[in-house]
């Protein structure tokens, strides 16, 4: 991100899609957590960051498949039943407190 905001004379930076195609969510809430220290990082460097999306908020149809799996709510692909994985109730309690320093499920 330091050479990205040094190329573009700091323009700034809005993460559109950041996540982990794993059935393993710990890996997942592993991998979000260190993006998002990186991303802090970044911040106190001094790069003007707009914003984060995690991607994604549902299991989804991507590259021609069912089987990646990057969202925070697993989907059923028969029944469609939504069921909330312990990565969304962690990535909650780090936007509802604004820290890392949250228990992992």
């Amino acid at each position: 991100m330091q050479t990205a905001s040094n190329l573009t004379g700091g323009v700034p930076v809005f993460v559109t899609e950041n996540g982990l195609a794993t059935d393993n969510d710990a890996r997942r809430i592993d991998y979000t957590h260190d993006a998002l220290v990186g991303l802090k990082k970044a911040m106190d460097l001094g790069i003007d960051v707009l914003g984060y999306l995690h991607w994604s908020l549902l299991d989804n149809y991507e590259w021609g498949s069912y089987d990646p799996t990057f969202g925070l709510i697993s989907v059923d692909r028969k029944t469609f039943k939504r069921t909330p994985k312990p990565s969304l109730t962690w990535l909650g309690q780090v936007a509802r407190t604004g820290t890392l320093n949250v228990p992992r499920p």
